[in-house]
């Protein structure tokens, strides 16, 4: 009899550690990644994350797989870029099979360091301007609203390093090989001729921005904050420009990227060199040109702003800056 009173009492113990057990269990009902876009070098790493939901599921366990690990690896988030091409990383759950990807693009060490911009609504042209009369000379009045698609645009313009090793594959890096590649203004062929030549060895479809593409990432895209300059209010922050760059250091030019970066991680959209884009315009006293952007190390601040641009306006005339190169991807 007390025999059997020990074995009842143990099952019932046991029933009753399922049951709390059972209750406290927190099933799985999602997993996210810390990136959805990934953009490496070829053997060049990153580390993404994942997080499953609840934060206190019981089995966080995931697994982690390439979808061509020709392209990317990955172990335990850790990414690894083998060679040029795209490839899917997905991050399962053990529990309940849940999903979530990162697609990851490697780029060939020859290509811009890229970054994603969603795409958006807004308002494109003259900021702080409330009739004609207060348009700076390098601003075009305001518009309508414009819609872009997602692209991805290089972080730097192109350096006269990459010129070289682009069109002459130079990997010598000569002395302040991070100046800005410039042309002067005009000089539209070979511009295409440096664009035609990287997609040849790329085998994709590099191109100058639109108008709306590079003020859409001049202001920051979906994550801009209305700063004035590109990243910022205070110019001297994300630019080079008259008030604060001795000409008497030409003809050696700031490197790219030493400014702060704006809210999209893009450098030196405000000042530095006039940035060439894609659009054709009617310009007084030049015909028709492209539209170029941002200002120059020769322009005062309200020429650097993120809407500032030269199509003919006004007195404005293109300065010994010359044009520069920033390139998209679609």
């Amino acid at each position: 009899m007390k025999s059997t009173l020990l074995k009842l009492a143990a099952l019932m113990l046991m029933v009753a550690v399922v049951f709390v057990s059972c209750e406290k269990e927190k099933h799985v009902k999602s997993v996210s990644v810390s990136s959805t876009q990934l953009i490496l070098y070829m053997n060049k790493t990153a580390t993404i994350t994942a997080t499953v939901h609840p934060i206190d599921a019981t089995n966080k366990a995931v697994i982690w797989t390439s979808s061509n690990n020709n392209v990317a690896t990955v172990d335990n988030g850790k990414v690894t870029a083998i060679k040029q091409g795209t490839a899917i990383i997905t991050i399962t759950t053990k529990e309940g099979k849940h999903m979530a990807t990162c697609t990851v693009e490697v780029l060939h060490p020859i290509e811009p360091e890229l970054v994603f911009v969603d795409g958006g609504t807004f308002i494109m042209g003259c900021i702080d301007c409330s009739n004609e009369s207060d348009y700076d000379e390098c601003d075009i009045p305001i518009h309508q609203k414009v819609t872009v698609s997602s692209f991805k645009i290089a972080k730097f313009l192109l350096t006269v390093n990459q010129y070289g090793v682009i069109m002459h594959g130079d990997t010598t890096i000569p002395p302040y090989g991070n100046m800005p590649f410039r042309r002067a203004f005009g000089e539209w062929n070979e511009i295409q001729e440096v664009i035609q030549k990287l997609n040849e060895i790329t085998g994709k479809n590099y191109r100058l921005p639109t108008y709306a593409e590079w003020e859409y990432a001049a202001r920051g895209g979906n994550k801009s904050k209305k700063y004035r300059y590109s990243g910022s209010n205070d110019i001297d922050e994300v630019a080079w420009y008259r008030g604060n760059f001795d000409v008497q250091q030409l003809p050696y030019w700031p490197s790219v990227g030493l400014k702060k970066a704006n809210e999209l991680g893009v450098y030196d959209m405000s000042g530095l060199v006039w940035e060439v884009c894609s659009d054709w315009c009617e310009a007084v006293h030049w015909g028709t040109v492209h539209v170029i952007c941002g200002g120059s190390i020769f322009r005062i601040e309200s020429e650097c702003t993120v809407s500032s641009a030269f199509c003919g306006f006004g007195s404005a005339k293109p300065d010994i800056a010359g044009i520069a190169i920033r390139l998209v991807l679609p």
